[in-house]
């Protein structure tokens, strides 16, 4: 479900992209040194997101350092870190669990429940450590299941549900910006949903997979509809996002909102419409001469 809250590389300045990449690679070290490598295989841009969030609004300087891994082996490269990448490394973990759970439940997926096993113990002790949080995000969760498994339409309410759960990873504290970091985390995490059941609904048509996009699909506005949706949730995301007292990599944040998050969208979009006339051009190839105006 995530991967869609990143940067638009191709619109950030090299020094931006660097100082983006040394937040990521902080985060992927702080993965493995609370969990291990297993910890690292939850890694998402998404909470990368929120970490440079959190550092800006509450101004925290982080601690700087350098290293080498699997994906940059021959150089050293810059990383930052500080306490909101330890909170995001354990709401990412405690997010990556329960997906494993879900994908379980719904799909019966064997290698997803031996993962689900494999993080059981650690995400066992994020909850001990969030209590508060853990209850909201699994109930938000379990509502979700019983929605997907009653074949709900609500499209409002089912990603409402997982707006949730990203409204209360994003406050993290009980102060003057919980409000409008609620608001953000509650309109990102629905566009997060259905921004995943957008990219999904043939897949899920073609596999019987419940998505809350089926009613609109193969509609003739289903493409307008659905882009008028996801603006909507970024529109309202970005509204509460403005109101914070931002300064420090707010340049960044600003390329994620407006431009990273719909990298994706657009691709999927591109290859969709590519398919489609495609499609088209072999039926029209396919069908008879029409030989009623000849002589």
């Amino acid at each position: 479900m995530f991967g869609y809250i990143i940067v638009n590389k191709q619109e950030l300045k090299f020094r931006e992209f660097d100082l983006y990449r040394s937040y990521y690679c902080g985060f992927c070290r702080e993965l493995k040194r609370l969990y291990g490598k297993r910890g690292q295989m939850t890694l998402s841009y998404d909470l990368t997101f929120l970490i440079l969030l959190l550092t800006s609004l509450y101004e925290k300087e982080p601690d700087e350092g350098v290293c080498r891994c699997i994906a940059h082996p021959l150089e050293k490269h810059l990383t930052r870190r500080n306490e909101f990448t330890g909170y995001a490394a354990d709401m990412n973990l405690l997010l990556a669990y329960y997906k494993c759970e879900d994908d379980w439940l719904d799909e019966r997926k064997l290698k997803q429940k031996a993962f689900w096993g494999l993080l059981k113990k650690r995400a066992a002790g994020v909850e001990d450590k969030y209590p508060a949080k853990a209850k909201v995000i699994r109930e938000a969760l379990e509502a979700i299941h019983r929605c997907e498994a009653a074949g709900s339409r609500n499209i409002d309410e089912i990603s409402g549900w997982f707006g949730n759960v990203m409204a209360e990873i994003f406050a993290l504290r009980q102060d003057e910006w919980e409000r409008d970091l609620r608001r953000m985390g509650f309109f990102l995490g629905k566009f997060i949903y259905l921004m995943d059941a957008y990219e999904d609904i043939e897949k899920d048509k073609k596999d019987g997979n419940y998505n809350p996009l089926s009613g609109l699909y193969g509609t003739p506005g289903f493409e307008e509809d659905c882009e008028g949706i996801l603006t909507m949730m970024m529109a309202e995301c970005s509204k509460a996002f403005e109101k914070l007292p931002l300064l420090e990599y707010a340049e960044i944040l600003r390329n994620i909102l407006y431009s990273g998050v719909w990298c994706r969208y657009e691709t999927v979009k591109a290859k969709r419409a590519e398919e489609k006339a495609k499609a088209a051009k072999e039926a029209a190839a396919g069908q008879p001469e029409d030989k009623g105006n000849k002589q």
